[in-house]
């Protein structure tokens, strides 16, 4: 299966199934000299799932990381890192009863024309949610990298369904809140809505969506390339691979079709002799490159497509149409977990456009 890897000097290459024995990612291209052990990469997946029971799927596994390659002594070596996390929470008994029947949202039927119906298809095999371990995984390295030049990536919960983060929050309030809340939303009381929605949803055998927004501070001016390599278009690019993601924007994003040209451009003025814009409408990246504002995006997520709601659909084996309900551990919002994902993401991103620049060194000296 193509398409696993992505991009150019800090190469991932993700790998696993959401029912097989692991789920697992290589990165390649780390810089030799960082400090690095599996506890730091188990904190930030335990980030994934959220406290409250009732707003996520019964499959919740405490995730530990196995630390394979291209470590020695707790510092990398340059070398690539392999590093896995075993499946233990399996029940693939919920998948045999309706392995002809494609779910409607899922991947389930191109999967298995695009792939000869030799797809596994136990939780949604490669096309699954659970494989963004492997982006989280990546990530922490990411983040660990973009901390030496004071770099930080801040995403949360912005809505659930009709409920929206409406205020805005100062980056010490998101770096505060985010993570206190079930719903990744760090407005206390617009937290509490966002959970309630959710409970109901799934009362009612039903799903929603919502909106996680990412803001990254600090990036120099100038980095991306032009064109086809594209700092927006690169982030775009790795935000898609998240499951369930259905639209990514930067700025004010389609916004900008309902103002002037005068409203929208970001004018430049001077702070502390450094230029800045004046507003950031643009959301920190203009012709592709970084412009020093902070980069602010939003990622729309679809609705769980897996409801307990009975769905139409076809039988594969007999093709006659028929009907469905889908049992078994499904999120009724998947937009909690995806908070650390798109920050991981990101992070992915920047790095590798970071590396690509020459700003970071393919040997640090920090443990020297």
């Amino acid at each position: 299966m193509a398409g696993n890897s992505i991009g150019k000097k800090f190469v991932i290459t993700s790998f696993g199934e959401s029912h097989g024995s692991c789920i697992g990612v290589i990165v390649d291209g780390c810089p030799a000299g960082l400090s690095l052990i599996e506890s730091e990469i188990d904190k930030e997946l335990g980030k994934r799932i959220p406290t409250h029971p009732e707003l996520v799927s019964g499959r919740i596994e405490k995730d530990s990381v196995k630390i394979s390659s291209g470590v020695f002594n707790g510092i990398t070596t340059g070398a690539p890192i392999c590093l896995t996390v075993e499946n233990k929470e399996i029940k693939s008994s919920d998948y045999e009863p309706i392995k002809d029947l494609p779910r409607p949202g899922h991947s389930d039927y191109p999967a298995r024309i695009r792939y000869g119906g030799f797809n596994d298809y136990r939780g949604g095999g490669r096309f699954s949610g659970r494989s963004t371990v492997s982006i989280i995984m990546a990530g922490t390295i990411a983040k660990k990298l973009l901390a030496l030049l004071n770099i930080e990536v801040l995403a949360f919960t912005k809505s659930i369904g009709k409920i929206e983060l409406e205020r805005a929050m100062s980056f010490e309030e998101l770096r505060k809140f985010r993570y206190e809340t079930a719903v990744r939303c760090p407005d206390l009381d617009c937290a509490k809505l966002m959970e309630k929605s959710i409970v109901k949803a799934r009362s009612e055998g039903n799903s929603l969506g919502g909106i996680v927004e990412c803001v990254a501070l600090n990036i120099p001016v100038g980095i991306g390339d032009p064109i086809f390599d594209s700092l927006d278009g690169d982030l775009s690019k790795m935000l898609f691979a998240i499951p369930a993601v259905k639209g990514v924007d930067f700025g004010l994003g389609f916004g900008v079709t309902r103002i002037y040209g005068s409203d929208n451009n970001d004018e430049y003025a001077l702070s502390n002799g450094e230029v800045v814009t004046t507003s950031n409408n643009a959301g920190g990246i203009l012709g592709g490159l970084s412009s020093g504002m902070p980069i602010i995006l939003s990622v729309a997520f679809k609705p769980t497509p897996s409801i307990e709601k009975e769905q139409h659909t076809v039988n594969l084996k007999t093709m006659k149409e028929t009907k469905m309900k889908i049992s078994g551990r499904h999120d009724p919002c998947v937009v909690p977990k995806a908070v650390p994902v798109v920050e991981s993401a990101v992070a992915i991103v920047l790095i590798d456009h970071l590396l690509c620049s020459g700003v970071i060194s393919n040997v640090l000296q920090e443990n020297k």
